[in-house]
């Protein structure tokens, strides 16, 4: 994250509304666990490497991370890595170090039990910083690119573009086959109970 100053990684404001949309919204309710794995198993999108899922923001796997030539063609700037680490797709600043590409990695596990939500904010903000400089284009990988790297991107979309948990399932599904674990999806209908009392949406 060395290129992007400490005022660009502060906690994104949360967008108003207009009031036709909140009237809609005074009805909307956080969907259960088995209505969102219903929903992410309907017409399933085809699941290619890499999928762009929202302007200038990208959705892949570990092949297209480790492929520095993909990589370039899209040009891409920044790259959030959800699994970072020995263990898990390995690559890191210096894996990058002779492209201009601004490194984030976090170090998660695809299970149930893994608590990713104290990422969500932090992703949030480096992605929509990333997405706010000169020629920005994100890359959020895991090793699939369906679990981690899709509960992170769903996040980015309910913090920072207001969108409920529902519409941002839609939103990435339209583009990319997704499936977050049971316990990730846990974690995005409390952040999206959350954000739903702040935006006085409740």
């Amino acid at each position: 994250m060395d290129s992007l100053q400490r005022q660009d990684l502060r906690r994104p404001k949360i967008h108003r509304i207009p009031r036709a949309s909140i009237r809609c919204l005074h009805a909307y309710q956080t969907p259960t666990l088995a209505d969102l794995q219903r929903l992410l198993l309907e017409h399933r999108s085809s699941l290619g490497h890499v999928n762009e899922v929202w302007p200038k923001l990208y959705l892949g796997d570990a092949y297209t991370a480790r492929d520095k030539r993909k990589l370039s063609q899209l040009g891409i700037t920044h790259i959030l890595n959800v699994a970072a680490g020995r263990y898990h797709v390995d690559t890191g600043p210096r894996y990058y170090q002779e492209m201009a590409v601004d490194y984030y990695g976090i170090e998660a596990d695809d299970s149930p039990y893994f608590d990713l939500s104290p990422y969500f904010h932090p992703a949030a903000r480096y992605i929509r910083a990333a997405l706010n400089t000169s020629r920005g284009r994100v890359f959020v990988h895991c090793a699939m690119g369906v679990s981690r790297s899709a509960t992170l991107v769903l996040a980015f979309l309910m913090i920072c573009e207001n969108m409920t948990l529902l519409d941002a399932i839609r939103a990435v599904r339209t583009h990319r086959g997704i499936c977050p674990n049971s316990g990730f999806l846990r974690q995005l209908q409390v952040l999206d109970r959350r954000l739903l009392q702040e935006t006085g949406r409740l």
